[in-house]
């Protein structure tokens, strides 16, 4: 008989690609895991693991047991779910990741809500980029996913993990409350010689926000790099840059900066994403409706302030004019 467990160590090893990667997954020694598989060996009587240089390779017959254990963990999965929504209390651990934003966002009114709503749901939140966090959900790292996706930048799809939109954003151009050096802004290509503030590469809003400048005629000028939005407004706000924000940004705290519309008039799709053998357990069900009701609320708030502030800013320009 083949051990779950041991199972379970050979999937992490496919999906993670090191025993020390598996280990710190798992929360075993690298030593621990590669006993643990020595005797799945033994057990299945075939050779599992070959040595490649510094790393192991799968075997064709090891490839085997994991498409068999990928199925197996999502049949336990499902009875753990049918098991929690058999139950007339909502309990059980949720493991949710989200980015920066959203977390400053949603989380306090969602996590008040939820220890109001459902006191025997315990929910763990991290800070992920929302590319990791899709990978990091689909293996099993976590439970919920927000993530976001930029206009023509598909996030990440990986198979078993559904979408549900959770809220969309207007993402506009953020400059100082008096322009840069003194210089009024009203356009993007207004921008071509300032300073920006950008997220690291890679990133899908980077990604965007340079080919929104490039299509307005210039190269963005990227003197600073940080995932931190809150650096990047201090930056805007202080006069020494300006960036692209989506109006999440802006909840719950005064808009320091002048927004500007863009032509086109882009928006940022927000949405959660959960495996879909689990996404019936009562527990995540909850959180994903909670999640919703914060962002519904969050959405008109933040579009009232951002229409105060252009108000404001208007009259400003006008008053210079």
């Amino acid at each position: 008989m083949l051990d779950v467990r041991r199972l379970r160590l050979l999937h992490e090893l496919k999906i993670r690609g090191t025993l020390a990667e598996v280990a710190d997954a798992m929360q075993y020694s690298p030593s621990s895991v590669s006993q643990q598989l020595t005797l799945l060996e033994k057990e299945a009587g075939v050779e599992l693991l070959r040595k490649a240089g510094r790393r192991v390779q799968l075997t064709p017959q090891a490839e085997i047991l994991v498409a068999h254990t990928a199925a197996l963990l999502e049949t336990l999965e499902r009875a753990e779910t049918e098991l929690a929504a058999s139950l007339s209390t909502v309990t059980g651990t949720v493991r949710l990741a989200v980015f920066q934003s959203a977390a400053l966002a949603l989380l306090p009114d969602f996590l008040s809500i939820m220890r109001q709503e459902y006191p025997e749901v315990r929910v763990e939140m991290t800070q992920r980029e929302p590319e990791t966090a899709l990978y990091e959900t689909w293996a099993r790292d976590f439970d919920i996913v927000v993530a976001e996706q930029y206009p023509g930048h598909a996030a990440p799809h990986h198979p078993g993990l559904d979408r549900a939109t959770l809220t969309s954003d207007a993402i506009r151009l953020a400059t100082p409350p008096i322009g840069l050096g003194g210089e009024l802004v009203s356009s993007l290509a207004d921008t071509a010689d300032m300073p920006w503030v950008m997220e690291p590469r890679g990133a899908a809003s980077r990604h965007w926000a340079e080919q929104a400048c490039r299509s307005a005629g210039f190269e963005p000028d990227v003197r600073y790099e940080t995932a931190d939005l809150q650096a990047q407004i201090r930056l805007i706000e202080s006069g020494n840059a300006v960036a692209l924000m989506p109006d999440l940004v802006w909840t719950g705290r005064t808009r320091p900066v002048q927004l500007l519309d863009l032509p086109s008039l882009p928006t940022r799709t927000v949405f959660t994403s959960t495996r879909t053998a689990g996404r019936i357990h009562p527990a995540i069900l909850a959180c994903r409706e909670v999640l919703e009701r914060v962002a519904a609320a969050q959405q008109v708030d933040a579009g009232q302030q951002v229409d105060a502030g252009q108000q404001a800013d208007a009259g400003q320009q006008a008053d210079a004019g």
